[in-house]
């Protein structure tokens, strides 16, 4: 896995910043949330990843460049 740039992880901190309400659309672990699960973001860490507090008390990491989640407004 390559490491995003300084860069793309300061767009990463643009598009999602604390506050976010995120929805998993897929995630490469055996521990992964279902698909759907919405969460809040807390931060984005140095290597890009999105840092999550799951709706359902998970918190692992969306990895960047590998899983996928999606905005979602607080109105949905």
């Amino acid at each position: 896995m390559q490491f995003p740039s300084k860069e793309q992880v300061a767009r990463q901190r643009r598009l999602y910043p604390a506050g976010t309400r995120v929805e998993l659309i897929q995630m490469d672990d055996a521990q992964a949330p279902p698909v759907g699960t919405r969460g809040t973001v807390i931060g984005v860490d140095d290597t890009g990843s999105i840092m999550v507090n799951w709706d359902n008390g998970s918190g692992l990491n969306i990895i960047y460049g590998v899983d996928r989640c999606r905005k979602v407004s607080t109105n949905d």
